[in-house]
């Protein structure tokens, strides 16, 4: 058996084309543009590059893109009272403060700070409270894209047994909130699991998210299961760096009925799930429905 390889690339493309079709109608209906504000502290190599694909994702899907970017040294309390002036910003409908932030800014004070519905990272804390009594929040992007994913694979999750490897407020839990969401049988299991591999083969669905490079492999993969594989590794092989996931790939994807790539699978659907993100706020906050198809 060859997996069947889901492809994040093309399913990112699809959905960021359906997120330019909304913002279009919204303008030429409703007069409003959906209006994305990112803010960069600091100078972190990997975070100017997520901060300037962002912005070229945004306005390619035709919504305004508001960059601040701000010196490593900015006090905490300008920091917030920027994010107090973002919040009052009618043309501003999402919030993303980029992560990691300078060790003197305490992150969770900033991150609740965000008004919640423009919280498009979905890490504010009444947005992980309604997410976890499965009311209406917004929604992680990351945890989001795979669910999107998952959808689009099997139709209906329902019944489904489900394990997710990984614990993390970003990535792991959420994940299986949205899976319970969608009646799957959950299980989150982490690197102190005992029999972690005999956990895993009962997965229908495997969501990799534990952060260790190639932990998973093959002989932990239930035949004909779909693996999700959320890990970005950096590691040196014969010489050369390379990126992996959590899933050791080849001999998974000889076992498993379909597998996410790394790179090329699950990450290029977070940005467009914070493009979702954003379209569904601007929806909420002027009453209008919400985009099928593009939340939880």
């Amino acid at each position: 058996m060859t997996a069947k390889v889901i492809d994040g690339k093309a399913f990112a493309a699809k959905v960021r084309a359906e997120v330019a079709e909304h913002v279009a109608r919204l303008r030429e209906e409703n007069g409003l543009q959906p209006g994305l504000a990112v803010v960069l502290v600091g100078e972190d190599p990997a975070s100017k590059v997520y901060v300037k694909n962002k912005h070229a994702s945004t306005v390619e899907v035709g919504m305004a893109s508001f960059e601040h970017r701000w010196d490593a040294t900015i006090s905490e309390a300008d920091l917030l009272a920027l994010i107090d002036q973002l919040n009052a910003d009618p043309k501003v409908h999402g919030i993303l403060v980029q992560l990691p932030l300078p060790g003197h800014l305490n992150s969770e004070l900033v991150i609740n700070r965000i008004d919640p519905a423009k919280d498009v990272d979905g890490f504010h804390i009444s947005n992980v409270g309604l997410l976890g009594t499965g009311q209406k929040s917004m929604v992680p992007c990351t945890p989001l894209g795979c669910l999107m994913m998952l959808r689009d694979h099997h139709g209906k999750l329902a019944g489904l047994n489900a394990v997710v490897v990984g614990r993390s407020n970003i990535v792991g839990k959420p994940m299986a909130q949205l899976l319970l969401g969608d009646s799957c049988t959950v299980t989150i299991a982490h690197s102190r699991t005992k029999d972690l591999a005999e956990v895993c083969k009962r997965a229908d669905i495997l969501v990799a998210a534990v952060g260790r490079p190639e932990m998973i492999t093959g002989d932990m993969v239930r035949p004909g299961a779909t693996v999700i594989d959320v890990g970005i590794n950096r590691i040196e092989r014969d010489g050369k760096a390379k990126l992996v996931g959590d899933v050791h790939y080849e001999s998974a994807a000889a076992v498993a009925g379909a597998i996410t790539p790394v790179p090329g699978g699950v990450g290029p659907m977070t940005i467009a799930c914070l493009l979702a993100n954003t379209l569904t706020a601007c929806c909420r906050a002027n009453g209008l429905a919400e985009p099928e198809g593009l939340t939880a």
